[in-house]
């Protein structure tokens, strides 16, 4: 259940509930907002740069943690634009899409990974949330179990037929 502990409306505490289909919500006892704590939308991007793929390690992670490319959907934008805007902040490459590699559940995030094959051309800029890249030849890369891991597996198998 999410961290969300106050009415965004009046600031009263919100009270846990189940509602009327069996699931955990919480709600505001004062003016009844209801906080149905959605899954965000994430955009994430298998980046192919000069025969490689590009993973990055974000500020803050462990030294030893790569993943794609991604970010949070912006208001107003349409998600295949949003992962190219993500590719060039986070690397300095511009991309095209290749193709649609698919929609994943993060549970642990509670987010929704809508993952794309990018190609990318340019030198590589490392971006201010980035900590650092790895390039991997395609075959010698190793998915992970788990969030943007799931769609990198799908990749793989698509590229191997």
């Amino acid at each position: 259940m999410s961290r969300f502990r106050f009415c965004p409306r009046c600031a009263t505490a919100l009270e846990e509930i189940i509602d009327h289909e069996g699931r955990n919500r919480k709600k505001c006892p004062a003016c009844g907002y209801v906080h149905y704590d959605n899954p965000t939308p994430v955009l994430a991007a298998i980046v192919e740069h000069e025969g490689h793929v590009i993973l990055a390690r974000n500020k803050g992670w462990p030294e030893d943690w790569y993943g794609l490319v991604t970010g949070f959907l912006e208001k107003d934008e349409e998600p295949a634009e949003g992962i190219l805007r993500e590719v060039h902040e986070e690397l300095g490459l511009h991309g095209e899409i290749v193709s649609f590699v698919g929609l994943h559940t993060f549970r642990r995030m509670n987010q929704v990974l809508m993952t794309w094959h990018v190609r990318a051309a340019g030198e590589i800029v490392i971006g201010d949330e980035l900590a650092g890249i790895k390039r991997i030849l395609p075959e010698k890369v190793k998915p992970w179990p788990m969030g943007t891991g799931r769609a990198l597996k799908v990749w793989l198998d698509q590229r191997q037929g």
